[in-house]
């Protein structure tokens, strides 16, 4: 069994990833760019988590600590970019595949650099999970030299997710999670408004309903989202968490169902179903 913090972890997990499952639905109702829309999440949420500082320890980062802030803020900042850019080179289902696919680059960076070899149980955990993801996407990836750009560009996708990951994980292990996510989403918002004015992006909402959207996504998927997530991987393994994290399609798929009547086919419902079985089987490995 998991411990008393590792369940409240585990909580925080699953409640970060259903409020990070909103984020596609806000992507698409927004009236400015998406990479611009990226923007707004991270920006709007920086005086949140500022304010929080105030009921938070007191801390002095280390300038190495510091570092794996702005890391974390720049991992998030290319994993938001270089998605958005694949996302308008390959299929839909081709991107969010290898999006996907940061849980398993976590558990091979955690082997490969620090020597922490998964179990055989994790290892099947893991793969059971991410074959439900696969489901979710709509199967095998549709390969073709036309794409390859934004396949690739997409795997990158998930390479920038692992390691922001890996950062939070280990930045929250000495510091409180206001002060990361101030910092980081301070760089990450930088990063993303430069790359949305490269890209030519309309970056500010003409209507109260736009304002609507991108505050909705800041305090949604990023404050309440990131926040739990950078919480809970404090008191759980980054392996773990990432395998907890596969729940934000299941989430994206059910409410693009629910609000703009996406269909939703058996096997999307199995593919679901073997998400959360991963997940459970992942607990139960109990790599922490």
């Amino acid at each position: 069994m998991i411990a008393g913090n590792g369940r409240r972890g585990l909580a925080a997990l699953i409640l970060g990833a259903v409020a990070i499952g909103f984020a596609p639905i806000f992507v698409r109702l927004s009236e400015v760019g998406p990479v611009a829309t990226g923007f707004h999440r991270l920006f709007w949420s920086v005086p949140v988590f500022l304010l929080l500082m105030y009921r938070a320890p007191a801390c002095r980062p280390s300038p190495g600590q510091w570092r794996v802030m702005a890391l974390s803020g720049l991992f998030f900042a290319g994993d938001m970019i270089v998605w958005h850019l694949g996302i308008m080179l390959t299929s839909v289902a081709n991107a969010s595949l290898f999006t996907n696919m940061a849980p398993i680059f976590v558990a091979l960076a955690l082997w490969l650099i620090w020597r922490q070899r998964p179990s055989a149980r994790f290892t099947l955990a893991l793969l059971v999970a991410f074959t439900g993801a696969l489901a979710l996407v709509g199967g095998a990836p549709d390969l073709s030299l036309d794409r390859l750009a934004g396949d690739g560009l997409s795997l990158l996708s998930g390479l920038f997710y692992a390691g922001y990951i890996l950062a939070v994980g280990r930045a929250r292990a000495d510091l409180p999670t206001p002060l990361l996510m101030a910092v980081g989403g301070a760089v990450a918002a930088l990063v993303i408004l430069a790359a949305a004015l490269a890209l030519g992006e309309t970056v500010w909402p003409t209507t109260l309903r736009g304002w609507a959207v991108v505050l909705g996504l800041a305090l949604v998927s990023q404050c309440a989202g990131q926040g739990l997530i950078a919480w809970g991987l404090a008191h759980v393994s980054a392996s773990f968490g990432a395998v907890v994290l596969l729940l934000q399609p299941v989430v994206a798929v059910l409410m693009a169902w629910v609000l703009f009547a996406e269909t939703l086919g058996m096997v999307q419902v199995v593919g679901a179903m073997v998400v959360l079985a991963g997940i459970h089987l992942a607990r139960k490995a109990n790599p922490t």
